[in-house]
């Protein structure tokens, strides 16, 4: 029997604030009710676009049993490394894409006649729009037709795109098939987070995959730089996009070695299969349970990311500092020309080798994040007061990415000058790729703790939020550049980040009160004690029987 939700009951208010409340506590209800109906389906239970439950009594549910092979979870560690490192490969085609004509669009301008200074950003900024599309679209889709086709398929279109970049006969053609290549390449970026939910269960391997992951989305835009900056000098800019198409073919090569790895699918497939060696079977997998109410996808599903974004503080200050990072990160395919070509007279392929001093930066972080992963992992295993709060279980990596990032902006715009050697700004990028990834790691993990059922849109709309930001900002780069110096803008952009900076800090003081006034953590908590509820019944239950069946043998 379905047990009565928390939220029955509540007045309902004609005042926007009332109604934006109740649509909050109706969404809680909704999800509270679906946990209640399906808490044993696992990863299905976290997305929200299947979204009711129809009831069958002739029917036996399957789900994974004890360490069945099948269960992606228990695949062997080898098969789990081929697939993060395959993974981690499309990640860097599609990241790479995002910058890949930075240092070849002075070509391209004079190529195709553009003498506007406004446009010459367009290239990235308008791929970064496709971007938008892949927590929204992509993400949903792959758990309908799977992870390892819909990859598959949008991978293929990505690298048609692609090959249509390299043939652009005119300038609006080239940024509509810039587009369409961001649109397709979001995929990955969208479906790799959840392959790596769906194969590594444990949190620790978990987080440790997700850092490679995240080194990866880094690494993507840095190898972009040295490619057109070498091409667009020596053999001209469309050989970049040929050399991209090259190595997206040679990972295309790899995809039938990708298996399917989202849960419910195989339960559905396995379910078949036993149906078809059995026609008597009544076997069924949980997703065939369920079917999709289009007007709670409309009303419910899709508002719930602006509506965190729009009403859940801790939500809206972190989209509000990753978007600033993300969008100074894209911002420096602009200033580092700027800086490396204008003051050091130094080629395009040289100032794309400057980029490497950012992923070095990121690798640093590795040490940090396990040796944090380590100190978890400790206090967790004796019981530690202190890691049963999630703001202290991530934001201190934060804490110390956000000055350093700082550190980096003022290092890089205060030695940009002619009397030093090149080295001392290009040296600025390291505390820059440390940064920012320790505040990337840091706070999407935050969210996902914080917000549990409701992590995957947390983090679209922040993914939204920042591609959207990272459009818009990078517009501005090169005329502040120009009208402030390189040191007034990168101080400029430096205190910004200084302020920001104190959110990680305003969490871990703030954070739990904050949490307890939020509508969906307070059903979290519910759903919680809830379950805790019901496992202490089922517990006694359990014990009762066996009581029983003692006193009956004697």
């Amino acid at each position: 029997m379905r047990e009565t939700s928390p939220y029955r009951g509540r007045r309902r208010s004609s005042s926007f604030s009332d109604r934006i409340t109740h649509l909050d506590e109706l969404d809680a209800e909704r999800r509270y009710q679906e946990e209640a109906a399906t808490a044993d389906r696992g990863l299905g239970a976290l997305h929200h676009i299947r979204s009711r439950t129809r009831s069958r009594t002739n029917e036996v549910v399957l789900n994974w049993e004890p360490n069945d092979p099948e269960n992606p979870y228990n695949w062997s560690s080898m098969k789990k490394t081929a697939i993060l490192i395959y993974t981690s490969i499309l990640v860097i085609n599609s990241t790479m894409g995002s910058a890949l004509p930075s240092m070849a669009i002075p070509a391209i301008l004079r190529y195709f006649n553009v003498h506007s200074e406004n446009q010459q950003v367009l290239p990235i900024s308008v791929y970064l729009i496709g971007y938008v599309f892949g927590p929204i679209i992509w993400g949903p889709l792959s758990e309908h037709f799977g992870r390892r086709d819909l990859s598959f398929v949008t991978f293929v279109l990505f690298m048609l795109s692609t090959m249509a970049c390299a043939l652009a006969p005119n300038w609006p053609a080239l940024l509509v098939f810039r587009f369409f290549t961001g649109v397709f390449a979001s995929s990955p970026i969208a479906i790799v987070a959840g392959i790596l939910a769906d194969v590594y269960g444990e949190p620790t391997t978990r987080g440790r995959a997700y850092a490679i992951f995240m080194v990866a989305t880094t690494f993507g835009p840095l190898l972009a730089p040295i490619v057109s900056g070498f091409t667009s000098e020596t053999i001209g800019w469309r050989w970049c996009f040929w050399i991209a198409l090259i190595f997206a073919g040679v990972t295309l090569v790899l995809t039938p070695f990708l298996p399917e790895t989202y849960g419910p699918i195989l339960l559905s497939r396995k379910a078949k299969r036993i149906r078809k060696a059995d026609s008597n079977s009544r076997v069924i997998a949980p997703r065939d349970l369920e079917e999709t109410s289009l007007s709670q996808l409309l009303t419910v599903v899709l508002t719930r990311p602006l509506r965190m974004l729009l009403f859940e503080p801790i939500v809206t200050t972190t989209c509000a500092y990753l978007s600033l990072i993300y969008s100074i990160f894209y911002m420096s395919f602009q200033a580092f020309p700027i800086v490396f070509q204008d003051v050091y007279g130094l080629s395009p392929g040289v100032t794309g080798l400057a980029y490497l001093s950012i992923g070095g930066g990121a690798c640093l972080t590795f040490p940090i994040f396990y040796y944090w992963d380590i100190t978890l992992s400790r206090a967790q295993a004796r019981n530690a007061a202190w890691v049963k709060r999630e703001e202290y279980r991530r934001l201190p990596l934060a804490c110390i990415g956000g000055p350093l990032f700082v550190i980096s902006l003022f290092w890089l715009g205060w030695s940009a000058k002619s009397s030093p050697s090149f080295v001392a700004p290009m040296l600025a990028g390291i505390p820059f790729g440390m940064g920012f990834l320790l505040i990337f790691m840091a706070l999407l993990n935050y969210l996902t703790d914080a917000y549990e059922i409701f992590a995957a849109s947390a983090n679209a709309a922040a993914s939204c939020c920042r591609s959207l930001f990272a459009v818009v900002l990078p517009l501005a780069t090169t005329h502040m550049f120009h009208r402030l110096g390189i040191a007034g803008a990168c101080s400029l952009l430096g205190g910004l980040s200084a302020v920001m900076c104190i959110i990680p800090f305003v969490f871990i003081w703030k954070g739990p009160s904050i949490r307890s006034r939020s509508p969906f953590c307070i059903a979290l908590r519910e759903r919680k004690e809830e379950m805790m509820r019901k496992s202490e019944e089922e517990k006694d239950r359990r014990e009762r029987t066996q009581l029983q069946e003692k006193e009956e043998i004697v």
